[in-house]
């Protein structure tokens, strides 16, 4: 049985279908239908809802895509939604300034703004645009052009009173604490189930025993089987559980991330060592996405257009792969096969990620090319990993997302830079090898012939910027 509080009510549940989504548990079985469903693809915002977990004696708030989140990832967890906001019959701040502020015309997006406001609200002290930005990003509305919802959350978070969350705050905390899990959990519906194991040996042991179960850790790329593809999942296994998975330790030569680790838990760490690595996530996806998403999930689905891989290759980065009692590390770009095929084997999953510290002259860039600025899916995305000595790359390291079925290194690229003078004719020779590394495909996010041309002036922007480093654009790129 699984078991979470749904506001402050306590809620069991033994034989539940583990692919139903949190969005489809609210609507069909307790009867909140506030929640709404836009895309049922995590790109919207409409079903936004607010889980609580324990941070030390405290409750942590983040807002998730309900669409996407499976039930049996509530385990242990406070659910909240739109319904309970109001309180004694008056409607929770949040909500009462979007009335004041006109941030509500259609209605439909009203309650995932609400829910995003709220915790926006929860987890900032005054207002402060970026932070405001950040937060409604992945929330979309066709009415109102945004403004109104922008004033909405400065009056939220200028006129921040406790509520009854804060009232309840430590009885919510014993609640929580009285439900952690102690050992592993089972949903069950006799056709389907998800395991919930607590320790890396148990979810090696299981997924020993269950080879062909499907491994769940944020669910933001899996759940689309059941939401798009309508496939239903026999077994899941799900990890978030497994806190040794969700570590992150630092040595003085290594950064190692847990791969259940949600890439909002990441971004300091990354940020810290490699700024360019800490901007792509402030454009990846949505903030809903980052808390739920994971960084070994978004390396284990091997999607080719993956925003973290090509970043990670070019820091030469590891992952380790355990099945059963055994381990072994392996490079991230020897990780990547096929499209959709990697070297993992049966029963075999990511542990943690291994990435380098950033050393001496080292010379680090991301860019991401996509449609729109946020919530977005690159159409390129280049990472650059130079060593540059006395006006001589002497080693290179470039890796591009959406140029092949599968992150791939520019090999010819590299070679073309090793040992020759950092000027613009290198340049140019090197944007030539990018033709022989590549040979992208064109869908609907670019043609192949815009994406070579994109990687090559990618390359370009990358050596202008190393000559004249406060141009402010260094970071990212959009059209």
């Amino acid at each position: 049985m699984i078991q979470f509080l749904l506001n402050r009510e306590l809620r069991t549940e033994h034989a539940l279908d583990p692919n139903v989504t949190v969005l489809n548990y609210l609507r069909e079985h307790v009867g909140k239908p506030g929640t709404k469903e836009g895309c049922a693809s995590g790109d919207c915002g409409a079903c936004t809802v607010v889980v609580g977990e324990l941070e030390g004696d405290r409750v942590r708030y983040r807002t998730l895509n309900s669409c996407l989140t499976f039930v049996s990832s509530l385990h242990g967890k406070q659910l909240i939604t739109v319904e309970d906001l109001k309180h004694q019959g008056q409607l929770h701040s949040v909500q009462q300034a979007m009335v004041d502020c006109h941030g509500s015309q259609c209605g439909f997006c009203t309650p995932g703004f609400v829910m995003s406001l709220f915790a926006l609200q929860k987890n900032s002290n005054g207002y402060d645009k970026a932070q405001t930005m950040e937060a409604l990003a992945g929330n979309l509305c066709r009415c109102t052009g945004y403004r109104p919802i922008i004033d909405a959350a400065e009056q939220a978070c200028c006129q921040k009173q406790p509520d009854q969350f804060d009232a309840a705050e430590a009885q919510t905390v014993a609640q929580l604490k009285a439900i952690a899990p102690r050992e592993t959990a089972e949903l069950n519906s006799g056709d389907k189930r998800c395991l919930v194991p607590l320790t890396i040996a148990d979810l090696a042991d299981l997924y020993t025993a269950n080879p062909q179960a499907r491994l769940l850790a944020g669910g933001t790329d899996l759940a689309l089987e059941v939401t798009q593809f309508h496939r239903e999942l026999p077994v899941m296994i799900y990890v978030g559980h497994v806190e040794a998975m969700k570590r992150i330790d630092e040595t003085a030569e290594l950064i190692e991330i847990g791969a259940a680790t949600p890439l909002s838990d990441c971004y300091e760490t990354l940020a810290r060592e490699y700024p360019d690595f800490g901007e792509l996530l402030h454009r990846f996806a949505s903030l809903q996405i980052r808390n739920q998403g994971t960084l070994g999930g978004n390396i284990g689905n091997a999607s080719p257009i993956g925003d973290a891989p090509p970043l990670l290759i070019a820091l030469g980065a590891e992952i380790v792969l355990r099945k059963g009692n055994q381990t072994r590390i392996l490079p991230l770009d020897e990780y990547f096969l096929d499209y959709k095929v990697t070297a993992r084997q049966e029963a075999e999953f990511i542990e943690k990620v291994r990435v380098p510290r950033a050393r001496k002259n080292q010379a680090f860039r991301a860019y991401k090319v996509s449609k729109r600025l946020d919530d977005d899916i690159s159409a390129v995305c280049a990472a650059f990993n130079l060593i540059i000595e006395n006006g001589v790359v002497r080693k290179a390291r470039i890796a591009f997302g959406g140029m092949a079925g599968i992150p791939k290194r520019a090999s010819a690229c590299e070679q073309s830079l090793i040992g020759s003078a950092w000027y613009p004719g290198t340049i140019e020779r090197a944007c030539e090898a990018l033709a022989k590394d590549f040979t992208p495909l064109t869908d609907f996010r670019a043609s192949k012939e815009y994406r070579l041309l994109a990687a090559q002036n990618l390359l370009r922007k990358f050596f202008l910027e190393q000559q004249s480093p406060e141009v402010e654009t260094r970071v990212t790129a959009y059209v």
